[in-house]
């Protein structure tokens, strides 16, 4: 059988960074060389288990195309991902007619057993583009039936306003991704419990099944949910108090249901972990490192036996995404829905309970200094330990992409660049002290292909910050689309390549209007920033040269107007953030901040019913449409 990194100890030497994976040295953003400390490296090497002077050579993963000529060394038998088996002697090739799919190899000499992904190389390519679509908060954009925060039920009404009156060809969201079922709320959608399951505070209570039986009650709760629609501060934790509360009555209500039950037996031990890991929560609270010996991880008996105890509970977590599930697929019916990929999760979290044994303890996912981080940036996020991943044959990733891809009608992958390699920060250190290690991104990609197959959905890569030049190459061979953004790009949008999906900002970076006004620069000095206000300065005569406009233009005709310039990219995709449609000057998010700046918590300053009558995101889907139809 496959042995875990762990168990390889050939006594070989002093374990070699850069066999490891793990950069002696790197170039920043502005293409200086940087070494990181050698405690760092010592930090790095350690938390990959490594040993020996060279980690395992043997994969216990491998690659392959369709039809490919690959043999096999001895006897082995191969078993199909649909059950089907073969038997291949030595040096005899991999039958031509394998499907698209995660098969067995076993070697009958040894036992051994060997993943065989049969993947198609490269992603798919939208097929209703050139268009464009809105990126939109989702917590953010709320109606007049919201509870304080945008829902499923809101993306249902916003996919069927632009596609209908807007001709847009996409809804780009935020992460979905759930947070620990607990208060106080984590606000960010980039620092989930999980990102196998989604957030219940997205569902929209009134269309659970049986809603309508509970009568006055749901009335009550319902008129205090959307009383909380009157500011524009989310407070997420009245929220899921609230909606706890009514689907709590709901479920109590439940009655055995057979689609919920094919469902739970399609979700299988990942469904049943989550949802064990819920209610572990909420009986011993965060961090689970701290919960009693016996339950701090997965496999332990005492877990299961904590799960059949409280098997009604499970299940309401259970049935919680079922739910979800089935109001996201009503919301995607009438436009594709990008979903957005995080780059991690928190260690404290339901992926971190489960895969704790595949994370490089004490290190910390972040990013080296840039232009726009001038102090670089500590994520809080615990990386794969990326042999110990191949070993387990990339199975969290599989999960992790296999579920971002449902009922998506593209995928947005954050900072894509993890596929090759991420920036590990000790923790305790600052990420001036951080270094990359490498990640095996043929494999990767390879899975995001045949994931993107299997789901008829196209791939954008976040490609932003420090990128290596080979690796928008190995996206574009890929078919995975770039990520341009107007802040970023030197040239006019005019020379974007096609291959990608074009905006002007991000959930990161200053608004059209923020920028202009100044009110961003502001509010970074407010919050304690080292905001680089050369770089704004410059940011902003570009975006004169871009439009034309005079400087004392008003913001609303700035915003237009960028709008219009993006619109003559030849991209494939465009998107227009929503708070740039109502001239928003707040950025949803501040890197660097976490009580100096409201993150992740602003809602749009109307109601989607407003929106959808304000003449402001009409004119730049007008423009938009009119560019695209050229």
């Amino acid at each position: 059988m496959i042995r875990d990194i762990a168990d390889h100890d050939s006594s070989r030497g002093k374990p070699s960074p850069d066999a490891w994976g793990v950069a002696t040295r790197y170039r920043d953003a502005h293409g200086e060389w940087h070494e990181p400390p050698a405690s760092t490296l010592e930090a790095a090497l350690q938390a990959m288990g490594a040993t020996d002077e060279e980690p395992p050579a043997t994969s216990p993963v491998l690659c392959v195309r369709p039809g490919s000529d690959t043999t096999v060394d001895g006897p082995a038998e191969l078993t199909a991902e649909d059950g089907g088996t073969v038997r291949l002697e030595a040096g005899e090739r991999l039958p031509p007619d394998l499907d698209l799919g995660y098969h067995t190899l076993v070697d009958l000499e040894t036992g051994a057993d060997r993943m065989l992904v049969v993947s198609p190389g490269a992603c798919v390519l939208p097929a209703n583009a050139p268009t464009w679509g809105w990126a939109v908060q989702l917590y953010a954009a709320r109606s007049r039936r919201s509870w304080g925060i945008g829902d499923l039920g809101d993306l249902r009404q916003l996919t069927a306003w632009a596609a209908r009156d807007l001709g847009a060809g996409l809804v780009l969201v935020n992460p979905l991704h759930a947070a620990v079922p607990l208060v106080p709320q984590d606000a960010s959608p980039y620092y989930p419990s999980t990102r196998r399951f989604r957030n219940p505070l997205y569902l929209r209570v009134e269309d659970v099944p049986g809603a309508g039986a509970i009568g006055a009650d749901l009335e009550e709760l319902a008129a205090k949910g959307r009383a909380l629609n009157d500011d524009r501060r989310i407070d997420r934790d009245a929220v899921f108090e609230l909606k706890m509360e009514a689907l709590r009555e709901l479920w109590s209500r439940f009655d055995d249901n057979p689609a919920f039950e094919r469902w739970c037996d399609a979700g299988g031990d990942a469904l049943e972990a989550y949802a064990t890991f819920c209610v572990l929560s909420e009986d011993h609270g965060r961090p689970w490192p701290t919960w009693p010996e016996g339950l701090r991880h997965p496999d332990a008996p005492e877990v299961a036996a904590f799960r059949e105890r409280h098997r009604r509970r499970v299940d309401f977590h259970r049935w919680l995404q079922w739910l979800i599930d089935r109001q996201l697929e009503s919301a995607s019916a009438q436009l594709p829905v990008v979903h957005d990929l995080a780059v991690g999760f928190d260690p404290d979290g339901a992926d971190g309970w489960e895969w704790q044994d595949v994370m490089a303890s004490g290190m910390s996912v972040g990013a080296p200094p840039d232009e726009f981080n001038t102090r670089g940036q500590d994520w809080g996020l615990p990386p794969f330990d990326p042999l110990r991943l191949r070993a387990r044959g990339y199975g969290p990733f599989v999960e992790t992409v296999g579920a971002a891809f449902r009922h998506a009608g593209g995928l947005r992958l954050d900072h894509v660049m993890g596929l090759f390699r991420l920036f590990w920060v000790p923790r305790g250190s600052s990420p001036q002290e951080g270094t990359y290690v490498r990640y095996p991104s043929a494999d990767l990609l390879d899975i995001v292909a045949l994931e993107s197959h299997r789901a008829s959905a196209y791939v954008v890569g976040e490609d932003l910050g420090t990128v290596e030049p080979e690796v928008r190459k190995e996206l574009a061979a890929r078919s995975i689309l770039s990520y341009r953004l107007l802040w970023f790009e030197e040239e006019p949008p005019s020379e974007f390549p096609e291959r990608a999906l074009a905006a002007v900002t991000t959930h990161d970076l200053p608004t059209v209007a923020g920028l202009w006004t100044g009110s961003d620069l502001e509010a970074q000095r407010k919050a304690g920033m080292a905001p680089n206000e050369k770089g704004t300065a410059a940011l902003r005569s570009r975006v004169v040269s871009f439009t034309g406009l005079a400087d004392d233009a008003p913001p609303e005709e700035v915003v237009a107007a960028t709008y219009a310039a993006l619109g003559q990219a030849p991209s494939l995709l465009l998107t227009a953030s929503l708070e740039d449609g109502m001239a928003v000057e707040e950025r949803p998010n501040m890197p660097g901040t976490v009580d100096e700046w409201p993150n992740w918590s602003i809602a749009l300053p109307a109601l989607l019913e407003d929106v959808e009558s304000d003449p402001r995101p009409r004119a730049i889907a007008d423009a938009l449409a009119r560019e695209r139809r050229r």
